[in-house]
């Protein structure tokens, strides 16, 4: 992998121009990108990084009725640090003396609290994400992101028509380009920083310093835990139980805390976009469907630091979070009108993923192998028929080749590469 950094995020083009009346909020988690994607996109602006004590002194010493003139368009970075300036931009943009600002922080913390207290309405929100494949595919230096096949599948309703459509098999430069987007992302997430680092040893380290900044600076700006051990231990049970279902009563059983204060760490874990929690079907299609949720760490990076699992095998687990969190994203990312969700049956049925776009439902199964097998598809099948005209088709996820027609009804194989 390269040494630039510079790497294109699909959500450039998505941001609006600094020549349109918006408050911008870019937000993710740290190290995503954000303050190289805000310089980038808006490089006339001012930046102001209030990580500085002296910055933040400054900022509170100006008046709201100065901050038109005295900052005026400008980026403002760690603006989580100065609750005082969402009052000052609210003032001088409702009063039509600024008409544009950009606002970066780490955590959703910022959304939760001084957005809706001060911005509410007058914001656009904008999620950065650890790298996707298709960026880390499109490599540094990149000025353009190819929308991957799984945004066609969002948006092309004649899926059997758009699976025809694709050769069965990539050859040459392009898959190798493919295989080596997913294996780092299999094997270090996508954290943009490490793909700068070519030593094993010096990566593995870059994520443990991760973990320890993520506790003492990002958990000090959400809550006010003064004992980091319980949450530390937390972190890793938590991820012990990636791909599994939640169980707030056994987390806070194996931690050692009470059950309230199990679910306020999972909210801390989430909303510092650390994990997601995908929520079943809410309907019954064949039987009896289970009404808890599943938790999945979002970087598969953070999770083998989490774990400690560095081995060179891909579990099923692993291979399973990197299919869920590029799905998520993307959707995320381009901000898609899709939702999505698994079901899962109290007598064992289970389907990995369904999507919801519109009216029509996507089912997926997740194999980490390089074949397929009838039985894989039973579930699928099963749910296909429960769904009836709500199913619009099923792909089955492998690490193999070739894209083909497996099954009925309209059920496809696709190598996890080709996907996204």
């Amino acid at each position: 992998m390269s040494e630039n950094l510079q790497y294109f995020r699909a959500i450039y083009n998505f941001l609006p121009s600094e020549k349109e009346r918006k408050i911008v909020l870019i937000t993710g988690a740290r190290q995503t990108g954000k303050t190289t994607l805000a310089k980038n996109k808006y490089n006339t602006l001012r930046y102001i990084n209030l990580d500085s004590p002296e910055i933040r002194d400054g900022i509170s010493q100006i008046t709201a009725s100065n901050w038109h003139k005295d900052i005026g368009k400008a980026i403002l970075d760690e603006a989580q640090k100065e609750p005082s300036l969402f009052e000052k931009v609210k003032y001088a943009y409702d009063g039509g003396n600024l008409n544009f600002q950009v606002i970066l922080g780490s955590s959703q913390i910022l959304l939760l609290k001084k957005i809706r207290e001060s911005l509410a309405g007058r914001i656009s929100l904008y999620e950065l994400w650890p790298l996707m494949m298709s960026e880390i595919y499109a490599g540094p230096g990149a000025k353009i992101i190819k929308p991957p096949l799984i945004d066609r599948i969002f948006e092309e309703e004649d899926f059997q028509k758009l699976m025809e459509s694709l050769p069965s098999v990539l050859i040459g430069e392009e898959d190798i380009k493919l295989k080596e987007a997913q294996e780092h992302l299999l094997r270090w997430g996508g954290m943009p920083f490490l793909l700068s680092i070519n030593h094993t040893y010096e990566r593995q380290k870059w994520l443990r310093d991760y973990t320890y900044t993520y506790l003492e600076r990002d958990l000090a700006d959400l809550s006010r835990i003064e004992d980091l051990e319980p949450f530390k231990k937390f972190q890793t049970i938590s991820a012990l139980r990636n791909a599994k279902l939640l169980n707030y009563s056994e987390l806070a059983r194996d931690v050692g805390i009470s059950v309230d204060t199990s679910k306020r760490y999972l909210e801390y874990l989430k909303i510092s976009y650390q994990t997601i929690l995908l929520q079943p079907y809410g309907t019954n299609i064949t039987s009896s469907a289970v009404k808890t949720p599943k938790i999945y760490w979002l970087d598969i990076g953070l999770l083998r630091q989490m774990t400690g699992f560095w081995g060179d095998v891909i579990s099923g687990d692993i291979f399973e979070t990197l299919v869920i969190s590029e799905i998520y994203k993307w959707i995320k990312t381009m901000q898609k009108p899709v939702s999505m969700y698994f079901y899962r049956t109290r007598s064992g049925l289970e389907l990995d993923i369904l999507l919801k776009i519109n009216e029509r439902i996507i089912g997926i199964e997740i194999k980490n192998r390089s074949t397929v097998t009838p039985s894989d598809l039973r579930p699928m099948k099963a749910v296909a028929d429960g769904l009836g005209k709500l199913w619009s088709g099923g792909i089955l996820v492998y690490n193999g080749d070739r894209i083909g027609k497996i099954a009925e009804p309209d059920i496809w194989m696709i190598p996890s590469r080709r996907l996204f």
